[in-house]
């Protein structure tokens, strides 16, 4: 039986967040800029114009302004952007219903069977990209193709302010010389090894057999490297995607070595990470602390709990036993603490439960309810007092 012919949009706005600092400040078009934090935080979005100067999301901001004297950094206004982007999200929802957030900056749309509303997905996707810079006066690039992997490639091909068309039909001739290491999921250690065999394009890919991979790669992953080289992704749009972890992270202003202070700024991620998932009525198993030290390198550790949790104690005690194996004998200039394997709903109160529990459930219910009226910022436990907070910045962090 064949399967019915999809029509995907993938739809990227571009340079976000610098494009809507841009907007609103007149006098910043035209010119470098860059948001993101301090001078020792990291860039969040180029402008095009920095990006001449070879700057780009994730940069240390030093390096930046090393690149770029005259750079213009402007602060994360997270709120405005939200604000942005529902406007957007709003616009492609007339078109479809089925309508995918990737992020703040980009979604998929199920095209499939609008022609007759809205015209040819071409035309569509022209009248929405003015519909969205009327509205917010903003570009995007758009990418229409039988998939989503497909139509995510194609919005990439012609940045900014680009519409880019993969019929069905030109699948194969267009993926003949695409390079693998463009492909989304494909990663830099396995375009190495891609290279190490002579490989480097799709076509390659597909001039040996699912065997070939297989053999090399494991089952698992040597199919699905064949599966992409050849265009197929048979994932739907999902309106409501399930969301797979919720995390906080900080750079600190000056690098630290101090446990009292690391420790305050694990309790504090904590307690952002776990208030976020009782906001959402979700509880997480896996917990994962991320380290990054002076000299930039990274590590995580991960552990899983017996039982998911939303609370600020547990979660605190799961990422002080994970820090204790740390290697330490370095600063360390940045930490981050995310919750996976996420499960709907608070799990079965435990009849014997301890009173520490019990009370850090109340302690947290307490604080929940007096924010919740008052604002993030009216109340903070003690052992926080003396820690800058930047929560309107990290409370938007990708969920």
């Amino acid at each position: 039986m064949n399967r019915k012919v999809r029509t995907i949009m993938h739809l990227d706005m571009d340079a976000f967040y610098a494009s809507v600092e841009q907007q609103d400040f007149p006098e910043l078009r035209g010119r470098p800029v860059v948001v993101g934090g301090g001078k020792r935080g990291v860039v969040s979005a180029a402008s095009y114009e920095a990006r001449r100067y070879g700057i780009h999301s994730a940069m240390p901001m030093f390096q930046a302004l090393k690149k770029c004297p005259d750079l213009l950094v402007r602060p994360v206004r997270m709120r405005r952007y939200q604000e942005v982007s529902r406007m957007i999200m709003e616009l492609l929802r007339t078109v479809s219903p089925l309508v995918e957030p990737l992020s703040i900056d980009e979604a998929f749309v199920d095209l499939t069977g609008t022609e007759a509303l809205h015209g040819p997905p071409r035309k569509a996707a022209q009248r929405l990209k003015e519909k969205i810079r009327r509205k917010t006066g903003l570009t995007c690039s758009v990418g229409i193709a039988p998939n989503k992997l497909l139509a995510k490639i194609a919005s990439d091909q012609n940045k900014p302010d680009g519409l880019t068309v993969i019929a069905p039909e030109q699948v194969e001739s267009f993926l003949a010389d695409f390079p693998v290491a463009k492909i989304p999921g494909i990663g830099p250690t396995t375009v190495e090894k891609l290279k190490a065999l002579g490989v480097s394009t799709c076509g390659q890919v597909l001039g040996y057999p699912v065997d070939f991979w297989t053999a090399r790669f494991g089952d698992r992953t040597g199919r699905w490297i064949h599966e992409r080289a050849s265009g197929r992704d048979r994932d739907p749009v999902q309106p409501h995607r399930p969301i797979k972890s919720i995390g906080a992270e900080n750079t600190f202003e000056e690098d630290l070595d101090s446990d009292e202070r690391l420790f305050k700024w694990l309790l504090l991620q904590s307690e952002r990470v776990a208030r976020r998932l009782r906001r959402k009525g979700l509880q997480g198993r896996t917990v994962t602390l991320k380290v990054k030290y002076d000299d930039f390198k990274q590590i995580t550790r991960s552990r899983t709990l017996p039982t998911p949790t939303d609370s600020t104690e547990t979660l605190f005690r799961a990422v002080v036993a994970l820090f204790q194996n740390v290697p330490r004998g370095r600063k360390i200039r940045l930490t981050g603490v995310s919750v996976s394997q996420l499960s709907q709903g608070r799990g079965q109160l435990c009849l014997f439960e301890d009173r520490r529990e019990m009370r850090s459930k109340r302690l947290d219910v307490a604080l929940d309810t007096i924010r919740d009226r008052f604002g993030a910022q009216a109340l903070r436990r003690g052992r926080l007092w003396d820690v800058k907070l930047h929560l309107e910045q990290d409370d938007a962090k990708g969920d």
